[in-house]
C-alpha cells in the first residue's frame, strides 16, 4: 500500500490554514463537496505541491440493501479522475432505507449509520463493494463507523466482520480509532480485541478524531479537540502495526492553526510510542528465536559436531568450542538482541522531532529476521471465528483475488437483500419518520440517535442553504426540528431545504411578515427548474402578475 504520510482532512473554512501547515504529506476531502470541473483553487495549489488528495465518500450506502447507484459510483470516479487520487475511500454503512425493494417510502437518513453484523448483512456488503470496486478506477478503501446503537441478534464482532469482509474482497481498510472509542463507550466494545482480529495487512490509513460524552453516550463530533484515549489506541495500533497514512479529521468548531498543529503534534508522538513498543517486541521475539535454534542445536546428536548441527545453530566452527557452542551462541544472540534493543530505542524516541516510525522499524528488519506474527494473528482469527468461513493465511499478492471463490448463490443474496431491506426500513422508519422501534433495539438509544439525526440535519440544511437561517433568525432551529419530526427526508439536502420552506410557507409562518416575504422570494428563485431572471422586463411582468392576483 502506498505510504500516505500525516495528514488532515480539508475543509473549506481551513484551506488557507492548511496550505501554510509544516509537514502536512496529504489532504482528504469529502467527495461530494467537490465539483471536478471546478475544483478549490486551495486543492490545485495543493496538488501542484505533491500533496495527495483522496476524495472520502459519505453518501454511497455500501451497507445498504440496495446496489450502489450507478449515478454516485460514476460521480465518485469522476472525482477520483479530477484529484489524481491514489485511492478513494468510503464507509460500512447505510444512508437510505425503503423504496421498490421493500415496497415502502423510501427514506433518506442523512448520517450513517451502522450495519448489522450479520451474515446476510456481510453478503450483501460483499457484493456491494464488489460492484464499487468494478466501477472505480482506483483502489477502495471501507471505514468503520460509529454508533449510538446496537443491532440484536448480532453474530460476529467487529473485528471479525472487518476480516471477513477484507479476505473476500480484497477492498483496503480505513481504521478510524475515534470510531472505535465511540464503540468502546457506547456499546461495550473492547478495542484492543477489534484490533487484535483485524487484518492489519489490509490497512490502508487511519483516522482520528475528537468528540464529547454526554449523559454516558459518546458523540464522535469531529468538532473536539482529540482526547487522550483516542490516541492511545492509536498508539495501541501502531504497535502492532506501522499504518501507511494517519489523518487528523475536524468538521466543525474549527480552532486556531495553531491548536490544529498541536494535535497533529499528538498524534505523530502517539505514532512514535506505539513504533517504540513494536520494534521492542519484535527484537525480544528475534532474541528468543535465536535462543530456542541455539538450544536445538546444543541437544542435537553429536552436541554441535555433526555439520548439520553447525549449520543449524549459526556458530560451529566460528565458536572454536564444538562441545560449549549451544551455550555460547545463545548467550551471544541473547546479548546481541539486548544491545540492538538498547540502540533502537536510544535513537526511536517517540519525542524526537523528525523522526518517523519507519525508521525504527527499518532499523529492526536490517538486523533481525521476522517474527512471524502475521501467521499467528491470522490462527487467532480462525479460532475466534469458530470454524465459521475459514479463510485461511493470506500473504503477498492473494489479497488481489482473494474474493473470487466466496461468491453466495444470486438467488441467496437476493433473499439476504429483502430480509437486510426490511429491517433497516423499520429503523429508519422509526428514527426519522416516528414509526414503533422495532424489537430487540433499545428504545432510549434510538430515540438519542433520532434526536442526533436530526439535529444533523439542521445543521446540514443551514450550510447548504444558509440564507434560512439568516431569513428566520433564533426561531430557524425550533422551526426545522418541529419540521423534521413529521417530515422525513426523501431526497437530498437542497430538496429538505426547499420542503422546509414550503411547509412553513403553507403554514402562514414565519410571523412576521417581511420576513414571509423574504422566505417566499427565497423558495420561488430555487423551486423552479432554472432561476428566475434578474433582467427588469421579468421583474416587471411578476410584479404585475401579483398585484392582478390580489383583485
Amino acid at each position: 500500500m502506498e505510504r500516505l504520510g500525516t495528514g488532515i482532512g480539508w475543509r473549506p473554512e481551513i484551506a488557507d490554514a492548511v496550505e501554510r501547515m509544516p509537514g502536512i504529506d496529504w489532504v482528504e476531502a469529502v467527495a461530494e463537496n467537490v465539483c471536478p470541473g471546478h475544483l478549490p483553487e486551495s486543492l490545485e495549489r495543493l496538488r501542484e505541491r505533491g500533496v495527495t488528495v483522496v476524495p472520502h465518500g459519505v453518501s454511497l450506502g455500501l451497507g445498504g440493501a440496495d446496489r450502489p447507484d450507478e449515478g454516485r459510483l460514476a460521480a465518485l470516479a469522476e472525482r477520483v479522475e479530477a484529484l489524481g487520487s491514489p485511492l478513494v475511500t468510503e464507509h460500512i454503512a447505510f444512508v437510505r432505507a425503503g423504496g421498490a425493494l421493500t415496497a415502502s417510502p423510501h427514506l433518506e437518513a442523512g448520517h450513517l449509520l451502522p450495519v448489522p453484523r450479520t451474515r446476510d448483512a456481510l453478503d450483501v456488503l460483499c457484493e456491494n463493494v464488489r460492484i464499487a470496486q468494478e466501477s472505480l478506477p482506483v483502489p477502495l478503501a471501507v471505514e468503520n463507523i460509529a454508533a449510538l446503537i446496537s443491532w440484536p441478534g448480532e453474530e460476529m464482532t467487529e473485528g471479525q466482520f472487518l476480516y471477513e469482509l477484507a479476505d473476500r474482497t480484497g477492498v483496503r481498510l480505513l481504521i478510524d480509532v475515534a470510531n472505535l472509542h465511540t464503540n468502546h463507550v457506547n456499546r461495550g466494545e473492547d478495542p484492543a480485541k477489534a484490533l487484535a482480529e483485524l487484518p492489519l495487512e489490509a490497512i490502508a490509513y487511519v483516522h482520528v478524531a475528537g468528540g464529547f460524552e454526554r449523559d454516558g453516550v459518546w458523540h464522535d463530533s469531529h468538532a473536539h479537540p482529540v482526547p487522550r484515549p483516542v490516541l492511545d489506541i492509536l498508539t495501541d495500533l501502531a504497535s502492532r502495526v506501522c499504518p501507511p497514512g494517519v489523518l487528523l479529521e475536524r468538521d466543525e468548531n474549527f480552532p486556531e492553526p495553531a491548536e490544529l498543529e498541536r494535535e497533529l503534534g499528538a498524534i505523530r508522538r502517539a505514532l512514535g510510542t506505539g513504533a517504540v513498543e513494536r520494534v521492542k517486541t519484535q527484537l525480544l521475539e528475534a532474541g528468543s528465536a535465536a535462543t530456542r535454534r541455539a538450544e536445538a542445536g546444543e541437544v542435537g546428536p553429536g552436541n554441535g559436531d555433526a555439520p548439520g548441527d553447525g549449520e543449524a545453530s549459526g556458530n560451529g566452527d566460528a565458536s572454536g568450542n564444538g562441545d560449549a557452542s549451544g551455550d555460547g551462541e545463545a548467550s551471544v544472540r541473547t546479548r546481541g538482541a539486548r544491545g540492538a534493543e538498547g540502540e533502537l530505542l536510544a535513537g526511536a524516541g517517540a519525542e524526537r522531532p523528525g523522526n518517523e516510525p519507519e525508521d525504527a522499524e527499518g532499523r529492526l528488519l536490517a538486523s533481525a529476521e521476522p517474527p512471524g506474527e502475521e501467521s499467528r494473528a491470522a490462527e487467532g482469527r480462525l479460532l475466534a471465528d469458530d470454524g465459521a468461513g475459514q479463510q485461511g493465511e493470506e500473504t503477498g499478492a492473494v489479497g488481489a483475488t482473494r474474493g473470487a471463490f466466496d461468491l453466495p448463490h444470486p438467488s441467496e443474496c437476493r433473499a439476504a437483500r429483502e430480509r437486510l431491506g426490511l429491517a433497516q426500513a423499520a429503523l429508519l422508519s422509526a428514527l426519522v419518520a416516528g414509526t414503533p422501534v422495532p424489537e430487540g433495539f433499545d428504545r432510549v438509544r434510538v430515540g438519542v440517535q433520532a434526536r442526533a439525526l436530526a439535529a444533523k440535519r439542521a445543521d446540514v440544511v443551514a450550510k447548504v442553504a444558509p440564507e434560512l437561517p439568516v431569513i428566520l433568525g433564533e426561531d430557524y432551529r425550533t422551526a426545522f426540528l418541529g419540521y423534521a419530526q413529521t417530515h422525513p427526508m426523501t431526497g437530498g439536502y437542497r430538496r429538505d431545504a426547499l420542503t422546509f420552506a414550503e411547509h412553513l410557507l403553507s403554514a402562514g409562518r414565519p410571523g412576521d411578515a417581511q420576513a414571509r416575504r423574504e422566505l417566499r422570494e427565497w423558495w420561488l428563485e430555487r423551486s423552479g427548474p432554472s432561476p428566475r431572471s434578474r433582467r427588469p422586463v421579468h421583474r416587471l411582468a411578476r410584479a404585475t402578475r401579483k398585484v392582478l392576483l390580489r383583485r
